[in-house]
């Protein structure tokens, strides 16, 4: 069934020894004054993953073939390989694509994945010059927590560098993982429906907009992709809070990103996120809004909401009197 009212939210990623999204010298990301920050593809990765483990159609990963060795050019073959944007799209709709394949078909394609309905592509392959702006747009994560610390330790590896110069080619190798002590990341998240309204008029089949299940499978995806995501380095990064303004139909009530409203302490050793400014913001647009959802751990974390009207959730759904 169709979407048509907008979403705002903030998801909230705490990472506890762990590099939640490590830059190309394997140091969690900074800005330039050193404010640690994880990028929007860090979030949208364990959602992806989440979702291809659930037998979703996901176009925009990575997959992996083995070549055979090349007739035209004597390439040696067997060796393992990414595949490109037209091979994973011909691997994923069991179709091939050319020049002349009808744009309406790609389109068909391209919006059945479920990451392409929420996050929309860029896609150019053969003569399909087609990007899709996604109904839903995912800002920075910032780390809200002042005291993060960068810990590097060292791991000796159970191999030995035969390429290192001879007197150390004996050895086992030294090597690194940098992690945070602690840090906790806010993003920002929109929903706006309103994106693929220039595709309705285009007569593809089955393609009726964004649509309520599409978010419904990023909503739960969410609540748990980070907490699922568990890979050496992901390790100790979870899920932590999330938080939905729901705008009702034809609201013209546009908000600008929310995790610069939502403020996060420690409280006697307890995780503490609050709400005010936010509540203070949404306040006078009752009639705008058709709910406030808030999901989060009770167990660990404590939420002030200052005044916000909203329901409250753990992050397994049940409610939080």
């Amino acid at each position: 069934m169709k979407m048509n009212n907008r979403v705002y939210g903030v998801v909230a990623i705490r990472s506890i020894m762990a590099n939640w999204n490590a830059d190309f010298s394997a140091r969690p990301k900074t800005i330039s004054n050193g404010t640690i920050f994880g990028s929007d593809k860090a979030f949208k990765y364990p959602i992806k993953r989440m979702w291809q483990a659930a037998g979703e159609k996901v176009l925009a990963i990575k997959s992996y073939k083995i070549e055979e060795k090349s007739k035209s050019s004597g390439e040696e073959g067997g060796k393992l390989q990414p595949r490109d944007l037209q091979e994973r799209y011909e691997q994923l709709f069991k179709t091939s694509i050319n020049e002349k394949t009808p744009s309406r078909e790609v389109l068909k394609n391209l919006f059945s994945a479920i990451d392409v309905m929420n996050f929309g592509v860029t896609f150019a392959e053969k003569k399909q010059n087609i990007s899709i702006t996604g109904a839903v747009q995912i800002g920075q994560g910032f780390n809200k927590y002042a005291e993060t610390q960068i810990e590097n330790q060292e791991i000796l590896s159970p191999y030995r560098n035969s390429s290192e110069k001879k007197e150390d080619a004996t050895a086992s190798t030294l090597g690194s993982k940098i992690v945070t002590d602690e840090a906790h990341y806010f993003y920002s998240l929109a929903v706006n429906p309103g994106n693929y309204l220039e595709y309705l008029d285009l007569g593809i089949e089955g393609f009726e907009g964004y649509t309520q299940d599409a978010f419904a499978k990023l909503k739960k995806a969410c609540l748990v992709a980070a907490t699922a995501f568990n890979t050496n380095s992901k390790s100790g990064s979870e899920n932590e809070f999330a938080l939905f303004v729901h705008c009702k139909e034809n609201s013209d009530l546009y908000l600008p990103n929310l995790d610069r409203y939502v403020d996060f302490s420690k409280n006697s050793g307890r995780d503490t996120i609050t709400l005010t400014k936010l509540a203070e913001l949404l306040k006078g647009h009752e009639q705008e809004i058709d709910s406030v959802e808030v999901y989060y751990n009770p167990i660990d974390t404590d939420v002030e909401f200052g005044g916000l009207a909203c329901t409250a959730h753990d992050l397994f759904g049940r409610a939080i009197s």
